[in-house]
């Protein structure tokens, strides 16, 4: 399944190529690749990334590619890395980020500028292009925040420069301005055989959130449920969703299933399908229309009026998005 790590599982890859020289595209297709999915250069020829089954994926893939361009491509995975330290090689990720995320803090700097100056009335630009220069920059955030594994420090502060920059926007009143994400990448690996909080009484959003954890996240997790106002005595080894200041819950105007899948960048298309059938059940804002959805709800509804328990109904309520995940895939 893509996006998903275990803790076994060794914690690098190492991939390493070799095609001939001509063309020069051959070459360069291959490195746009490795540098699209994040990868580092770390020695010579050898790139690296964080373990995990999606990357995993790639290199399989490019394995195979490298041999149609008649080159000679092989990867590794490894626990350790015996002359560097984790630290070390993390920090050659947030690097690599800080960099591209340097890049896009110099666009939003201009772009604040027009924007300063469209407010007081003396730009000479025209301001229906302000939104589509953010949507822009916007858009390679995006991509940027997408392979930073580590949680770069340099991301963080140009979300904040994204926040102010929208709301200063949004008092010129210009349209189709795209929505700052509110969620940041965490890794797989980082939440394993973990306790997993949420509200008594679990319905549409939390059965199907407790579903992608144990499937797609945290096969070994365990499921607890709690009171809301209880949320700050609850153990600090605990994983809170879908409550109110928890670890994962709504954010923007993505339920707490949508925002796990972003979180954790689940790409599975089934996951994706579900993802808008939740969405219309927990928030029911006409974003996504479904035919699926009124019958799911009455299933949900009947387990949870018929189960003994809340964890009987999570089980029930699972089991039902497990069936509809493979009837999807």
């Amino acid at each position: 399944m893509k996006g998903q790590a275990e803790t076994k599982k060794p914690k690098w890859l190492l991939f390493f190529y070799s095609v001939p020289s001509k063309p020069v595209n051959a070459r360069m297709k291959i490195w746009r690749r490795l540098a699209a999915a994040g990868a580092v250069q770390f020695k010579g020829a050898v790139y690296i990334l964080p373990y995990s089954e999606e990357n995993y994926e790639l290199c399989q893939w490019l394995v195979t590619e490298v041999s149609s361009l008649r080159g000679d491509g092989a990867f590794v995975s490894v626990k350790r890395i015996e002359i560097t330290k984790d630290d070390e090689v993390i920090g050659l990720f947030n690097h690599q980020r800080d960099r591209h995320y340097n890049a896009i803090a110099k666009k939003v700097d201009e772009l604040e500028r027009k924007v300063g100056s469209a407010a007081k009335g003396t730009g000479t630009q025209n301001n229906k292009k302000l939104p589509e220069l953010f949507n822009k920059h916007m858009k390679e955030f995006e991509a940027a925040r997408k392979v930073d594994f580590f949680g770069s420090k340099a991301g963080t502060a140009l979300k904040k420069k994204f926040d102010a920059l929208l709301k200063e926007m949004k008092g010129l009143t210009v349209p189709n301005i795209r929505q700052v994400p509110e969620v940041s990448p965490r890794r797989i690996e980082d939440y394993q055989k973990k306790t997993w909080a949420t509200r008594k009484r679990p319905f549409v959003d939390r059965m199907a959130s407790a579903w992608l954890i144990k499937r797609f996240i945290d096969k070994k997790a365990a499921f607890k449920f709690i009171d809301e106002k209880d949320l700050d005595a609850l153990d600090k080894a605990a994983v809170a969703f879908d409550v109110r200041g928890g670890e994962f819950t709504h954010a923007g105007d993505m339920c707490t299933f949508e925002a796990l899948v972003s979180t954790f960048g689940i790409k599975d298309r089934a996951v994706k399908k579900i993802a808008g059938l939740v969405h219309e059940l927990d928030i029911k804002d006409e974003k996504y229309k479904n035919p699926e959805a009124a019958g799911v709800e009455d299933i949900l509804a009947g387990i949870r009026k018929t189960a003994k328990d809340d964890a009987e109904t999570l089980e029930k309520g699972m089991a039902v998005f497990e069936m509809l995940y493979v009837s999807k895939s």
